[in-house]
């Protein structure tokens, strides 16, 4: 008995509760802003999300369980708290439900449950150890989070800007991902980034990535998609964040250190979540 509820505990931190919740918020607010108030095929492509985001964390697990034995030695795979077989076998199940649900929605949910699916399998399969093609898969993915709550609403078109900032934020985030993993990456000869390029390279790629997000973040302030407030919370609980994130990125090197600061920014993604929310006009 304790074997398993040691072995479910592990499972539950392979899917990766927060990084899974993010994905199904972006699902959500496209959804949302759609303005069509489709609550049921919208609630269904958040639970699609959950699934895929939690089967592609334990595939990925799963597939760089030798790295994490030098980057993250405390993950469940690594420490022995679930074995391969089990975290593989959780991978396959979740993804064939996210299928199923995306399926119950429309065909055109379906298209992009089995692309998001097939993607991430491939980044852990071939793009991850890539210059850049990995990272760009999975801000590309993580980017169709609300285009697929727009496509369950019945109204694309205003997920769109959302889409474009997930883009550039996730995609400035991998990269670095890739500057606290360098130690494990450079001993396992995966190619990213930081092992080719160099670490300043990933760190000035960075910069100019996080500095677009911030641009194109006021954007549909700009263009009249949202009221005021929205640009109130960027301005003064975003970009603070970030820039809090830039100065740290410039003078921390250890792997840890980074990874807290790509942690950091994932809840700063949160708050502009909420900006959304309250500014988007419906």
């Amino acid at each position: 008995m304790t074997t398993l509820l040691q072995e479910a505990k592990g499972l539950y931190k392979l899917s990766r509760p927060l990084s899974t919740l993010t994905g199904v918020l972006a699902t959500f607010l496209g959804g949302y802003v759609a303005g069509t108030e489709a609550w049921l095929d919208i609630g269904l492509a958040c639970l699609a999300t959950l699934f895929i985001s939690a089967s592609a964390n334990a595939w990925n697990d799963y597939r760089d369980v030798e790295i994490d034995r030098i980057n993250q030695p405390q993950r469940p795979l690594p420490s022995g708290m679930v074995r391969l077989e089990t975290a593989r076998n959780f991978s396959f199940i979740l993804a064939a439900l996210s299928l199923v649900i995306a399926a119950l929605i429309s065909w055109p949910a379906f298209a992009i449950g089995l692309a998001s699916n097939a993607m991430l399998y491939l980044y852990s399969i071939r793009l991850k150890s890539t210059v850049l093609l990995g990272n760009v898969t999975v801000a590309l993915i993580s980017a169709l989070s609300p285009v697929f709550g727009g496509v369950a609403a019945g109204n694309v078109g205003p997920s769109l800007w959302l889409a474009a900032i997930i883009f550039l934020g996730i995609l400035g985030r991998e990269i670095l991902k890739t500057l606290a993993d360098y130690e494990g990456d450079a001993y396992n000869h995966v190619r990213t980034i930081s092992t080719v390029w160099g670490p300043r390279a990933a760190r000035t790629a960075f910069f100019l990535l996080l500095g677009l997000t911030a641009m194109i973040m006021l954007a549909p302030y700009f263009y009249d998609q949202f009221e005021p407030i929205y640009a109130y919370i960027v301005a003064l609980g975003v970009f603070p964040v970030a820039m809090y994130v830039i100065i740290r990125v410039t003078r921390e090197r250890s792997g840890p250190q980074l990874e807290q600061l790509s942690q950091i920014l994932k809840y700063d993604f949160l708050i502009w979540f909420v900006a959304v929310l309250i500014g988007a006009t419906v």
